[in-house]
């Protein structure tokens, strides 16, 4: 048999250390299917494993991951530090640098300097694998890379953040509130104590950076990605969503529009019974329309043994010698995305309005809605609630009923405009709120 490929590893943490045990316990199937053995011999983790009974007795320890990216005895570097400044982004220099292959499941040190890490790998012959940086488990980036032939995608779309998908289900499942289910998520390990990279849609931003590069031949350009999160996502939407035939998730999306490629994340309506709706708890889905096929993959987007399954992937198809470019395309044969802004946008609206109780608040909304030519599918009206202002707020004595509205297609601009309106018109009492509907 060949000789061994010899793997150096960076991080210990709950994906390296499920990758190291992996290798161990795989050993015979992945040189088989290889054709030669995996041997991982070096390591460098800043902390102690996150697998106590790992056995890295025969292993060299590296106190520096840019020593260890150098090494002579290695032929790969697996950076699992996270982060997209150093040590992760200097370590993965370093080893490019010198012809050495990485792989890596860092989706910020990509989403930040992907192309320019990419542009090194080349101009040295090394490969940049990075399966596992996107949805974990799910193949999509071997499929988008190398499984479309020549398709022309229009739009990919899905759920990328297992936590933020976790939150909503158990707030819909379960009639919860938001505080109340973030506080279970990070009780079970599902969100960080600072939940903010999650909940906030940057983890999604930073995934659908990749994915759009992948999709449509584009530079990763993370700056262009619109970003909301799920913190402003009350129980009322997501029961007046269900009343209207919807469900609330957490997507990220790229489409290819007439003013260039939109990259958007943001919670988003998606009607009952669609594949996307009916993903729940951890799990992700991400959707690919193309002009030959549609397609739907679903699986963990997250966790030890889903996230070192993909790098381990990665590891064989070296060691095999299966090379493909990381972009599936020679890196400066990518082309400077053409940003669309978010204001260009157009499609459905879910709106939720706390109206106050005065004669002809309805029209007033009917009107402003009407001045913009936006037209409304349905409305729901529900009970009144508490008033959120003092008593020294002329409005104190109004009590205001929950509107929810289902506009037909329209764009960001004119509905952005009609609810300011409605807004300077003093009718309603608290800021509205707007989720984008997503056709699925």
């Amino acid at each position: 048999m060949a000789e061994p490929l010899r793997v150096g590893l960076a991080g210990l943490g709950t994906v390296g250390s499920a990758v190291a045990s992996m290798l161990a316990r795989s050993r015979a199937a992945l040189a088989e299917r290889a054709g030669r053995p995996i041997e991982l011999v070096a390591y460098v983790s800043k902390d102690p494993p996150k697998d106590r009974t790992l056995d890295l007795s025969k292993l060299h320890k590296f106190n520096d991951p840019v020593a260890l990216a150098r090494a002579p005895g290695i032929d790969v570097f697996v950076e699992l530090m996270g982060g997209e400044g150093d040590p992760a982004k200097s370590s993965v220099e370093a080893a490019l640098s010198i012809g050495r292959s990485v792989v890596t499941a860092n989706k910020a040190l990509l989403a930040r300097h992907g192309s320019a890490l990419v542009r090194l790998a080349e101009s040295k012959n090394a490969a940049l694998n990075f399966e596992a940086a996107v949805a974990g488990g799910i193949p999509i980036v071997k499929t988008l890379r190398e499984g479309l032939g020549g398709s022309r995608v229009s739009r990919i779309y899905g759920i990328l953040n297992g936590t933020c998908n976790y939150i909503l289900t158990r707030m819909y499942q379960e009639r919860l509130s938001f505080a109340a289910c973030l506080k279970e998520a990070q009780k079970l390990g599902y969100a960080e104590a600072d939940p903010t990279f999650d909940i906030g849609g940057f983890d999604t931003a930073h995934k659908l950076a990749i994915l759009t590069s992948l999709a449509f031949g584009t530079e990763i350009d993370a700056e262009a990605v619109h970003v909301e999160g799920i913190e402003s996502i009350s129980l009322a939407d997501l029961e007046a969503a269900e009343e209207l035939g919807y469900r609330v998730k957490l997507l990220g999306v790229a489409q290819r529009t007439s003013a260039g490629i939109e990259q958007r994340v943001h919670p988003t309506m998606v009607r009952q019974g669609t594949v996307v709706a009916g993903v729940d708890g951890v799990t992700n889905a991400i959707a690919i329309d193309a002009d030959t096929m549609e397609l739907t993959l679903m699986g963990p987007g997250a966790g030890g043994a889903a996230t070192s399954a993909s790098v381990v992937a990665d590891i064989t198809d070296l060691a095999a010698g299966r090379r493909v470019r990381a972009f599936g395309r020679p890196v400066d044969g990518l082309s400077k995305p053409q940003r669309a802004p978010i204001q260009r946008h157009e499609g459905g609206y879910y709106i939720r309005l706390a109206a106050v109780d005065r004669p002809g608040t309805a029209a007033t909304i009917a009107r402003r809605m009407a001045d913009e030519t936006i037209s409304l599918e349905s409305i729901v009206q529900r009970g009144r609630g508490p008033v959120p202002h003092g008593g020294d707020d002329p409005r104190s004595a109004d009590k205001p009923a929950t509107v929810a509205l289902i506009t037909y297609a329209t764009s960001e601009d004119a509905m952005r405009r009609a609810l300011a309106a409605i807004e300077r018109d003093g009718v309603l009492a608290e800021k509205p709120q707007v989720i984008r509907i997503e056709k699925s």
